[in-house]
């Protein structure tokens, strides 16, 4: 899928510059909070409870109301800390996810695998049948499940987003080149040949429902599956992930699946997991690119996060060391040069100075 979402791409970065956002504010011990299923009731914290910088806060709201933001929601170990809504959106209003969206996929394949439907280790042709693509069949039974999870199938990413057997050609070796490209939702037909139901039937009943999501598939293009949830429900999926999988006492995904998705999944792009973006890592490659940028995506954001990332800046930003969750949802935060805007380097200046 050809996204640009916003970035700041610094030509030369070191790794002391990211070394330095990873400061030593202890962790509040607290349990984790999960939030109960089929209710509005959620636990705060407050910025006085946590210590927090409360000259910071205005700030951060002001910058994220520039920058045409709808919502905003920062999590504690799993309480509400700041949660914000802007230009007439609503706690209850759906948004889309745009590419954040790819991340739940990656989950389900998880769950589908853990539920012994599918293998990501197998071919994608022992799911799709062979054809799939016009690649020749010999380079197409080269591109495992794994592949189209870690966007390293091969198939050519200048073609469009299109996913038909048609605009599916080959381009390398699967596993040996990295590039971003809308063939990743094809392991949505894989979950529902494999488990023999409908994608959303299964994607509601062993996701969504379980931990308390609101939300739908639609479908904007050809073949263009784009999940639309309001804000809280996006936190909730960050809160589970936060959590390596597991729903208060329930497994949703396994820890070990999670792990996984959630680390450096190959050795071309090491800022990329299972359709998971991670930051902290020593370079990374970004959309419509080849190029190698030097460094952490987000110099100013904390080594350990990961992140889910998409169209017109919708973000879950996941930060294991400080517990914390922070989702954003809204309109593109500059209207030019996306792929260049300094958007998550300036928010995160913003967001750490509420803590440091």
């Amino acid at each position: 899928m050809k996204i640009i979402f916003s970035l700041i791409i610094l030509v030369v970065l070191s790794c002391d510059s990211a070394d330095n956002n990873n400061n030593t504010t202890p962790i509040p011990a607290e349990n984790m909070y999960f939030p109960p299923i089929g209710s509005s009731s959620w636990e705060t914290k407050s910025i006085a409870d946590l210590e927090w910088n409360q000259n910071a806060v205005q700030p951060l709201l002001d910058y994220l109301e520039l920058k045409n933001t709808k919502s905003c929601i920062i999590l504690v170990n799993g309480r509400i800390v700041l949660e914000n809504y802007f230009n007439g959106h609503e706690v209850n209003t759906p948004w889309y996810w745009a590419s954040a969206g790819k991340t739940l996929t990656a989950t389900m394949t998880g769950i589908a695998e853990q539920q012994g439907f599918l293998n990501t280790n197998n071919k994608v042709s022992d799911y799709l049948n062979t054809g799939w693509t016009t690649a020749p069949l010999n380079k197409e039974n080269l591109i495992l499940c794994k592949h189209l999870l870690t966007m390293t199938s091969g198939l050519d990413d200048a073609l469009g987003d299109d996913v038909s057997p048609a605009n599916l050609k080959y381009k390398a070796d699967s596993g040996s080149r990295w590039a971003y490209h809308n063939v990743y939702v094809k392991l949505q037909d894989i979950v529902a040949t494999a488990t023999n139901q409908t994608w959303g039937n299964y994607f509601n009943s062993q996701l969504r429902d379980k931990i308390g999501m609101t939300g739908t598939w639609l479908t904007s293009g050809e073949d263009l599956s784009v999940y639309w949830s309001n804000t809280r429900s996006m936190a909730r999926f960050g809160l589970l992930m936060l959590n390596k999988g597991k729903w208060n006492s329930t497994t949703i995904v396994n820890k070990n699946y999670c792990t996984t998705a959630t680390n450096i999944s190959q050795n071309i792009n090491l800022g990329y997991g299972y359709l998971w973006w991670l930051n902290g890592k020593t370079s990374y490659h970004l959309p419509q690119s080849q190029l190698e940028f030097p460094g952490s995506i987000i110099p100013t954001a904390p080594n350990d996060m990961f992140m889910a990332l998409g169209k017109n800046d919708q973000k879950i930003y996941i930060v294991p060391s400080k517990k914390m969750v922070i989702v954003r949802m809204g309109d593109a935060a500059d209207d030019v040069n996306l792929a260049l805007s300094d958007f998550d380097e300036v928010l995160w200046e913003k967001i750490s100075a509420l803590y440091q």
